[in-house]
Parts: structure tokens; sequence; C-alpha cells
């Protein structure tokens, strides 16, 4: 089957092709002749394909992009009311998200000449999820298309890729359900709010889910070849054998004479090489693509050329037919490994420029490999977001009612029935298991934190299955109906087009969900982005949680907090508060920040934010992370206050020390962490505590700051001295909420108690056995009485 074909055979591609020229034996008959046939030889010769004339270049582009039209006019009309509906709510091109201008600040360092660093100065970054989007919008912003005007040809792409996705939808769906059901999904995939917010997004999430549907589209076909049209369609009367059937309309008889067919063989090839494109490209668009290229890479091997049997090759020139064969045996081989070279490509660029495989998306927002999450945790994690999934967001409950009518779900869990019930009455089980892959890649989202943020972004790229599957729903209904009642013809596309009109009542709300989004990003991330251009001096750092807009419109270099765009930081981030606090200690004077731009909230650093400057507040929204980002001064002066117990005693000196948070400090001294450990993380800048401990008050540290952990009931750590003092103590900064006495032990053997009032944090002194402190030490704190303890630092003091 030629690639962008429907499923239509050829006749002269089929088994039996002369008798398929030939008219039926009787009125509407379904089969061959029932008679002999008549003599070919009575039949004036057809001309040969290869007489036909070869149509022009323009002639071939115009009937591969005729398909197209009809959905490109309906993303048009769709795209003109995303636009107007932005325009007047934000006034000027605006973008719902501000991971938009994360690509938009990549495709400009691409165009200025830096590969992948997201500001000046930096080297490159691998936070990047998307490789290939960034790489389709350099050029426009090469030829001109800066600041705003650059969104004109992001939705100008997001138009295309609307129509592509509808277009490969109801291909997809063709097969397995018909043209009338097809066109339902065609018709479904267009009107559906959800890809109609995202193709204005700015965001990649219509082109990955067109380049995925894609890959399964090209995947079924080539494993499934020139399938011939689903029999009796019920956008037509359906013929049982016992009375005739319409005889079909002239126009499909035969394909006219410039539109022969190319040779079965021919079509494979160019299937298998669009195939392996299309599964090499995918995960460059989103790492998910993976499940593409798996997809693509099985259906190349099944479908790679057998070499033939040879014959015995003549003694005189026996290689030429070995080399031949494994020249053909070699090439589909090589066809079925390009697509699993595509997931291997930012990994192979992340080790090469940064260092490490892994992005650090992967760092920040993967469950599995996230050092919080122990086996019992990581599985209930998954486990309460498949049931979101499955309960809320495919059911169009609260998170995403804005674009599923409420009930989805059901149709969905319908379709998938049907879709095999398709597939048996068919002959498509390829079809419809490259349909399910594609379906059951849905899951996919629920190994992340959380795939709720962003209207729910990473789910959508797999709706096009749910889709097909709810064609398959409409032909199995239709299909019903006519066996109950014969006259019923049109209950197909009825069901369908009701299906298609559930989704696209969904429309006016998502574009003013979209408008409003656009305009509150707008009002918030690209205003503080100008005010920064205008009012920070050119050598500015900005501490940032949102970096797109920021780092886009300000032209200052940006310390991205969470780490996505900022090398190093992701660790960090997903430890919690307290272990950023203790990193940023320990950062050189020039790589931090001087500047923070911010949710505190999200922040949740107190000690380092300085000075107000000026907020930005955006009421009537719903996708922004707070209600007022505020930028600040950044505070440094707070550093390494809390390095020290606040008494010391002339003479002794620091023998070890555990500085909790720190997580190099955790490391290297074994210290046991709960799972989620990163929600009970904290940095706190108060007065300086008071002290029990021997020794001096240092009065010029009258506020320190800390990392430290909330809510513990033990810490367990390894004491690591060179040699065994002649006298040492214990000295604890811990805090309580209602009051905890705690047991210290030392290698297992309980040497003292310490009483913590309820309140702000204290530091108390307990003696040890200093003849047991010689090589690595296990110390243990343990709560005897209370809720629990904070930690912030254990020193151990002595001489």
């Amino acid at each position: 089957m030629v690639e962008g074909d429907h499923g239509a055979v050829h006749p002269a591609s089929q088994p039996g092709a002369a008798g398929a020229a030939l008219p039926p034996s009787r009125p509407g008959a379904a089969g061959p002749p029932a008679g002999p046939p008549a003599p070919l030889a009575s039949a004036p010769p057809a001309p040969l394909a290869s007489t036909r004339a070869a149509p022009s270049p323009l002639r071939a582009l115009a009937a591969r992009a005729a398909p197209y039209a009809p959905a490109l006019v309906a993303s048009g009309f769709l795209g003109a009311l995303c636009i107007r509906a932005v325009l007047d709510q934000a006034g000027r091109p605006a973008l719902p998200l501000d991971d938009a201008f994360i690509h938009m600040q990549y495709a400009r360092r691409l165009a200025e000449g830096s590969f992948f660093s997201f500001v000046a100065g930096d080297g490159y970054s691998t936070g990047a999820t998307s490789l290939l989007w960034p790489v389709l919008l350099a050029p426009f912003y090469a030829l001109g298309l800066r600041d705003l005007s650059l969104v004109y040809a992001i939705w100008a792409l997001g138009l295309v890729f609307h129509a592509a996705l509808a277009v490969e939808t109801a291909r997809l769906a063709r097969p397995l359900a018909g043209p009338a059901a097809a066109a339902g999904a065609g018709a479904m995939c267009a009107g559906f709010a959800a890809f109609a917010w995202f193709a204005w997004s700015g965001m990649e999430t219509v082109a990955f889910a067109w380049i995925l549907t894609r890959t399964a589209r090209l995947a079924a076909a080539l494993c499934e070849p020139a399938p011939p049209e689903p029999a009796g369609d019920s956008a037509a009367p359906a013929h049982d054998g016992n009375e005739p059937a319409a005889a079909p309309p002239p126009a499909f008889a035969a394909p006219p004479p410039t539109t022969a067919a190319p040779p079965p063989a021919t079509a494979s090839i160019a299937i298998a090489r669009a195939l392996a494109l299309a599964g090499f490209v995918a995960p460059l668009l989103r790492p998910e693509g993976a499940l593409a290229s798996l997809l693509a890479a099985l259906a190349l091997a099944a479908s790679a050329p057998r070499p033939a049997p040879l014959q015995a090759p003549s003694p005189a020139r026996p290689w030429p037919r070995l080399r031949a064969a494994a020249s053909r045996l070699l090439a589909g081989r090589k066809l079925a490994v390009a697509p699993l070279l595509g997931p291997l490509v930012v990994p192979a660029l992340n080790q090469l420029l940064a260092g490490h495989a892994t992005s650090s998306t992967t760092a920040v927002k993967w469950l599995i490999g996230n050092p919080t999450y122990d086996g019992p945790t990581l599985r209930a994690a998954i486990l309460e977001n498949i049931r979101l999934l499955v309960t809320d967001v495919v059911n169009g409950g609260q998170w995403t009612a804005v674009f599923l009518p409420e009930g989805s779900a059901a149709v969905i869990a319908l379709g998938a029935v049907a879709l095999v019930v398709a597939a048996h009455r068919r002959g498509r089980p390829v079809h419809a298991a490259v349909v399910a892959a594609l379906a059951l890649g849905t899951l996919l989202p629920c190994t992340y934190l959380s795939f709720l943020w962003n209207r729910v972004r990473y789910v959508w790229p797999f709706a096009p299955a749910w889709i097909v599957m709810a064609a398959c729903l409409a032909r199995e209904l239709g299909d019903a109906a006519r066996r109950l009642r014969r006259p019923i013809h049109h209950v197909t596309p009825l069901v369908a087009g009701a299906f298609a009109g559930a989704l696209g009542a969904r429309i006016p709300w998502a574009v003013h969900d979209l408008a409003n989004s656009a305009r509150a990003i707008d009002r918030q991330q690209v205003w503080l982005g100008r005010w920064a251009a205008l009012h920070l001096p050119e050598d500015a750092r900005i501490g940032v949680n949102d970096t797109g807009a920021l780092a886009y419109f300000s032209g200052r270099r940006t310390f991205d907090i969470v780490g996505l765009t900022t090398e190093g930081e992701a660790r960090y981030w997903v430890a919690g508060a307290g272990s950023r606090f203790e990193h940023y200690e320990k950062l050189p004077a020039e790589r931090r920040p001087t500047h923070f731009i911010v949710y505190p909230h999200w922040m949740a650093c107190p000690p380092v934010l300085g000075r107000e400057l000026i907020d930005a507040t955006v009421e009537d929204q719903a996708i922004l992370g707070g209600t007022t980002m505020v930028a600040y001064e950044a505070r440094w002066s707070l550093l390494g206050s809390g390095a020290l117990p606040v008494r010391t005693v002339p003479g002794e000196r620091i023998l070890d020390e555990l500085d909790v948070s720190d997580l190099e400090s955790e490391a290297a001294h074994a210290y046991a962490l709960e799972p989620l450990a990163d929600q009970r993380n904290v940095a706190l800048a108060l007065i300086a505590p008071e002290s029990s401990a021997p020794g001096e008050l240092d009065p010029s540290r009258l506020e320190i700051a800390d990392g430290g952990r909330f809510y513990r009931t033990a810490d367990r750590f390894v004491a690591h001295l060179v040699a065994a003092p002649s006298e040492a103590r214990l000295v604890l900064r811990v805090a309580s909420d209602d009051g905890a006495e705690l047991a210290v032990s030392v290698a297992g053997e309980e040497v003292g108690t310490v009483e913590v009032p309820g309140g702000p944090w204290v530091e108390r002194a307990v003696p040890l056995p200093a003849a047991r402190l010689s090589g690595p030490t296990p110390i243990a704190i343990t709560l005897r009485r209370g809720s629990g303890f904070s930690a912030f630092h254990y020193w151990i003091a002595g001489r």
C-alpha cells in the first residue's frame, strides 16, 4: 500500500485481479461470477500501466495534498477562533504556558549559534524535553521573527499539525472501522478541544500526537499491507447474499489513468522508509516517542524481506546471487534498527556534552529513579496516578472537564471492546494491536511525579487511539442496527457524528480557557521579563522557578532553581528546600543569582530572599503556579551562619559534623532517610537558638539560617573520627512542636538523653564515651517521648 493510501487496493495488485475488472454474474453480486468467466482473449487488452502518462510533479503533489484540504479548512477556522480570542484578551500574541517560551528561548539560542545552551555564558543544557521542536522554530527566529512575532510562526505550525493529526487519525481508523466511521474519527480529532487548545499553545503536544499516530498507522499498514475495504460499511446498504446490492460507482471500478498504483514491492519499500524515519524522529519530539520507535522497529523486523531460496549457483559465478540475497536481507535489518537509534540520540548528546545521559527533566519529573521513593511508595504513587487517570482524567472529571464530556471513560472502554471485535471481523489484528499499544501509552505519564501539570498535556498525544476506538464502536453499533433492521443504513455516521459533536461542544470553553491562560502568562511572566530587561543590570543573574518567558524577554542570565535549564540543580530541587539552601552555601559567588523572580511558596527558601522589588498579581485565572510572582534582591548574608554551634568552648574543635539536609554531608555519614523525605525538608532563618551547651555565646550571630528535616522519629548516622579524642560531646540543633525526649546511643549503647522544649530550635549537648569514637562509629538519636522532632545539625566537639 502506498504511503498515504486509506486501505484501498488497486485491483491489479490482488489475486484474481483479472476477474476484478469483469462485470458480476448477476446484479449486486459481491464475489466473482458464478459461471465460468468469459475468455480473456475476447476482451480488448487493457492498457499497460507502463504506458500511462506519468503525472506531473505538481499534479502528484496536489493529489497527495488533497486529503488534507478539508482538515486544513477546519483547522484554519478553529485557529482563527483561538487566535482572535487570545488577541482580544491579551491584546497581542500570547501563549498559555510558560514552557512554550522555554522552546522559544532554545530556538533563539540555536539561531544565535549556540547548541542547546539556554542562556549566554552557560554551556549545553539537558533541559530541552523536545529536541526537535526548538529546531523547527529556530529558522523562523533567524529569518527575523523576534520577540512575540515568533508566536505567529508557532501558530502556523500548530495549524498544520492539527490538520495532519486529523487526517492520520482517520487513516488509522479506516481499515478497522470503514470510511464512514473513519471520517467521523477525523471529525472527532478536529473538534477535540484538547487538540485545539494545544495546537495554539506553542507546545509540541499536537506535533507529537501526529508523529505517534503516523508511526502507528505506517506500522500497521506495513504488517497488513493493502487491506481491502471493510465489507458492508454502514454508510451504505449492506449486501447479505439474499438481495442485490447497489453496484459500486464507476469511479471505484478502476483508478484513473494518471493515478496508477505502484507495484506492491515499491509501495512496501516506501512505507518501510517512511516508518523508519517516523520511528527515529518520534523520540526527538518527546521522550515518550520511544514507544513509536519500538512499534516501528517491530513492524520493520516482522516485515523485513526474507532471502528467496537460492538456486544452485553456476560453478563459474557462485557469488553474485549470494551477495544480492545478503544485500536484501541486510537492507531490511538496517531499516529495523534505524528507529531504535532515535531514543539514543538525546542520551548520547547529554553524555557527550554534559557528562551524563539523563536529562534534567527526567531527574525532576520522573518517579522512577527519584531517590525519595522506595519500592512500596513508588508503586503506590504510580497506582494512584493510574486511578486518577481512569476515574477522572479520561472521564471528563475536574482536571479535564474543559476538554472531555463527563462519562467519556465508558465510551473509551466500550471502544476497546469494539476494537477487538473489529479486528476479528475484518481480519486486522495488527491494526488493532497497534491502536491498543498507542492507547496503553496513556499509562506512561502515570510514572511521572504528576501528569496533571499544564492542562494534562502529557496524556493528550495518546488520545488519537481513544478516538479510533470510538470510531470502531460507532461502526459496530451501526452493523448491529443493520442486523436488527436492514433498512437502517446510517447509524455509523450518526453515532460517529454524535461523538464528534460531544467533543466539539467543549470548544467554546476550551477557547476561552486558552485565551484566559495566555492573558495570565502575558500579565505575569512576560510582564516581569520585560520589567527585568528595563530595570535589572545587564550582568544580573535571575533565579527563577518559571524559566521560559523570564529568560526570553529579559535577555538576562537565569538560574533555574528547579534545575530544568540550569545544569546540576535538579538534584537539589528534588531533595527539598533545605537541601537547596545547603547547596547554595557551597556555590561559588559568581554562580549565585543576584536576584530572584519567583513564587515565594514555590521557592520556600526565605533565608535567601532579600528586599522585595516588585510583584505581578493576576486574578481570575487557573493556569499560573500562584496568584502573585515577586521580584527580590538576593540575600546571601546568612549563608554559613548556622555552620557552628552558637556556644563554643575555648580550645575545643569540631571533630566531625553532620549537616542535616546537606546531601553530600548526609551521604558521607550514611544518614538514614525515610521515603518522601523531600516533603519534610525545610530551610529556616530564625533567631539564634537557646543553648544549654557549655561555652561562650557568639553575640554576632543574632539570626542564623540552616536546613533541616521535620517530623523525625529517629536519626541514624555514622561518625568518622581518625583517632579517639581525649574527651567529646555531641551537640544537637533540634526542635519539637510539642516537646520531646530524645535518647542518644553510640554503637548501640545509650549514653544519655535530651529534653527538647516545644517551640523553636534549641541546642543541647550530651557527653560521649571518647574511647568508642575511633574509626566509623554508629550514632542514633531516637524519640523516646513526643510526636516527633526536627533535626538541623549534629556536631561532635572535643579535644
